[in-house]
């Protein structure tokens, strides 16, 4: 991609650039934003003076590109840590520089900032970037701070301090050194006082004097002054200004700044970003784009809905389309989504509300309609806390008469969560770039989308395979998880392995070893008290044509005052009354327990799988041999409900707390999905008695057309149940 670089003069804003050389992408231009004339930053004020505008100048001449430069007018009027367009707030100047730019220089497709662990900073310039439609690029993000400062030195960043304020660095002592001189300084004042290596707690600020960037030449500092601007005793605050300065052209360089036509039209290199704030065409036009509203649902679809519990809760959504005449997939999506929008208003409630949102379609080839149609719905305007995160995968819905799109919601009646939404290219892990985050916690419970095997900073699927991808989805889920002081490793509760129907038996095999070797022997359960659940379904394609993708659900504790538990005892558990369960309990009581995977944690979350083999099939229909018939089929529904019942009972569950319930089952065996949907919701209703039928006439759970599923990645279960209950 051509990228405008954000600098400030420091050494993060060119380290940052020469990562993005290193993963293919060329520096074009680069954009600089001058603080107001009444900084309140000393820094700002002294830097921006006559000389410090000239450094920053030069940098253009040293790399031989144009520099497009705006005088900041706004002020910071959104102080919040997710930015809203405001008028007059200084993010909107980031946004007519960065408009001017793209006017210009039209094959700019990214935008590069040197954001190390600033989510303020980030979140403003992913802002800009989304109305622009740009990609942001921030390479050093959530970096570790030692081997960054340690890589910058190495690779030739030569940068001086020009500004100390922090415990530990004295202005007589550390200004206007360079970095390599100071870093074993840093390093020990980090172990004594905890201070931030690259400085990203604002302890230090750095002026950039040469890079390997600068391909003509390198800044000399002539002269300077200190400036005392806090002599505190303990953390004295001091400034250098620089007085003069000139450049030392470098060998074999060239006088001639650019050969870009831009640069051949001024010889200055320099562009001075006038003009009010005012929305831009290209803004105005991702607004617009392609707009989807309910009018367009058809009506004539027959749609069915599903719903959990009462506080938090699932919806699902789907299409009862046995004679397949659905109208496409755009058709069938606007109206699940127009459904299920309908469904949470009637609950006084919003897309705010929702957490999680699984997006089942029938053709990964139009997944680019599917987000479209998507993101006409789910928007950040209509998401003030943070869009919900989101796992996409292709199922064979069409061949079993579901339509072309199915759509299930996590639903919390209460607006509170925690969002973590990375729209930047970095190293960390995948960027989400659209109404979709990475994880969203709610209550004691990370809600993590869906991870591929994909390199960070490139985005594309690493080489190697299904092990391989799986080895880098779990270093992405881990950091992650990382950032919401957890881990994959001591904190899951649930794992859902995702694999394609395009691997062999060989390659499910060692996709199931990789998990074993690479994750489950490193667990560490101190935490949850036993393993998590995992299991395994095969998707008929998975995005962007990965083997694997993994779903890890994870226990993140908070403070709990005692009302929480006082909350849990008044709301009891299941009572099992009816004749139905005390006959099956009876008639299962020879089968044992080998089926069943349970995992729950402090009283409050309640992870299980069941899974029907054709071995525990014939023992529950007492045959030698399965047709997969409806009588078959019921049979096999009323053991999974019996067993389902069980492990909430036992665990002192009731059906209100049941967050997610689905029962996969296998297209192979040539079963219609309403003839599923109909046979568990009689044996549902045939345990009234206990409370598991909702009194509506809304099923509690949702039937999901699969290749195949099972606990182990031979996918060999007739039928399996995932269940999730939680008492928030």
């Amino acid at each position: 991609m051509e990228v405008v670089a954000l600098v400030s003069g420091g050494k993060d804003s060119c380290f940052a650039m020469m990562r993005c050389l290193d993963y293919g992408h060329k520096i074009v231009a680069l954009a600089n934003l001058i603080p107001v004339d009444d900084a309140t930053d000393e820094l700002d004020s002294y830097m921006y003076q006559t000389v410090g505008h000239q450094i920053v100048v030069s940098y253009a001449k040293c790399m031989g590109l144009p520099l497009f430069r705006r005088r900041i007018r706004g002020s910071s009027r959104d102080q919040g840590l997710k930015y809203n367009v405001t008028a007059g707030d200084e993010v909107e100047d980031m946004f007519v520089l960065l408009s001017e730019i793209k006017r210009q220089i039209p094959s700019i497709s990214a935008v590069s900032s040197g954001a190390i662990a600033s989510d303020y900073q980030r979140l403003r310039v992913e802002s800009v970037c989304s109305r622009l439609g740009l990609v942001s690029l921030a390479y050093l993000w959530k970096q570790d701070q030692t081997l960054l400062l340690d890589e910058m030195i190495r690779r030739g960043i030569v940068a001086i301090t020009v500004k100390v304020a922090t415990m530990g660095l004295k202005p007589s002592a550390h200004l206007g050194k360079e970095l390599a001189e100071l870093k074993c300084h840093l390093l020990q004042m980090n172990k004594s006082y905890g201070i931030n290596v690259c400085g990203e707690g604002g302890e230090y600020e750095t002026l950039t004097l040469d890079c390997p960037l600068f391909h003509n030449a390198r800044i000399v500092l002539d002269d300077f002054e200190v400036i005392l601007h806090s002599p505190d005793s303990i953390a004295p605050v001091g400034i250098l200004h620089p007085l003069a300065f000139h450049l030392e052209h470098k060998p074999n360089s060239s006088d001639i700044v650019g050969d870009s036509s831009i640069v051949q039209e001024n010889s200055s290199c320099l562009y001075e970003v006038d003009g009010g704030i005012a929305h831009n065409d290209v803004e105005n036009k991702q607004q617009t784009l392609n707009p989807v509203t309910t009018a367009d649902a058809c009506t004539n679809i027959d749609l069915r809905i599903s719903k959990t519990g009462k506080k938090l809760f699932s919806i699902g959504c789907w299409i009862q389309d046995p004679c397949s005449t659905s109208e496409g997939l755009k058709a069938d999506l606007v109206a699940v989504l127009s459904r299920i929008e309908n469904q949470l208003k009637e609950e006084g409630l919003g897309w705010v509300n929702v957490l999680y949102v699984h997006l089942f379609i029938s053709s990964m080839e139009e997944f680019g309609l599917a987000n479209e149609v998507y993101m006409s719905f789910i928007t950040e305007q209509k998401c003030s806390l943070g869009v919900p995160s989101r796992s996409t995968i292709e199922l064979p819905l069409v061949q079993v008469g579901l339509g072309n799109a199915y759509v299930e919601v996590l639903v919390a009646n209460e607006q509170v969560k925690r969002v973590l939404h990375v729209q930047s290219i970095s190293c960390w892990a995948p960027s989400c770039i659209g109404p979709y985050s990475q994880a969203t916690l709610h209550g004691d419970i990370l809600y993590m989308a869906g991870q591929l095997g994909l390199d960070p900073p490139t985005m594309k699927l690493c080489p190697g395979g299904p092990t391989a991808e799986l080895e880098l989805a779990l270093q992405n889920s881990e950091a992650v998880a990382n950032a919401f002081g957890c881990s994959i490793f001591s904190s899951a509760i649930h794992f859902l392995v995702y694999c394609s129907a395009h691997l062999t038996s060989s390659e499910k095999e060692q996709v199931e070893h990789k998990l074993h070797s690479s994750y489950i022997t490193h667990l560490d359960c101190s935490n949850t008290g036993s393993y998590p659940t995992i299991l395994y379904v095969l998707a008929s394609y998975l995005p962007k044509g990965a083997y694997v993708e993994i779903k890890p659900l994870l226990y993140v504790p908070t403070n709990d005052d005692g009302v929480a538990t006082r909350e849990l005892e008044a709301r009891g558990s299941w009572t099992a009354s009816s004749e139905a369960f005390s006959g099956w309990s009876a008639q299962y009581s020879d089968l044992n327990d080998s089926c069943c995977q349970v995992h729950t944690i402090g009283g409050r979350i309640c992870s299980a799988v069941i899974s029907i083999t054709d071995d525990i099939a014939l023992k529950i229909c007492s045959t030698e041999q399965l047709y997969h018939s409806e009588e078959h089929m019921k049979a096999l529904a009323r053991f999974c409900a019996f067993k389902l019942t069980k492990i909430l009972i036992d665990n002192d569950f009731s059906c209100d707390t049941i967050t997610m319930l689905r029962f996969y089952y296998s297209v192979e065996h040539s079963v219609a999905a309403d003839v599923m949907s109909r046979v568990f919701s009689q044996t549902f209703a045939e345990l009234e008695g206990g409370g598991s039928c909702r009194t509506d006439g809304v099923p509690i759970f949702n039937i999901v057309p699969v290749s195949a599923s099972g606990c182990s990645a031979s996918m060999n279960d007739i039928i399996s149940c995932e269940l999730l209950a939680s008492k928030v």
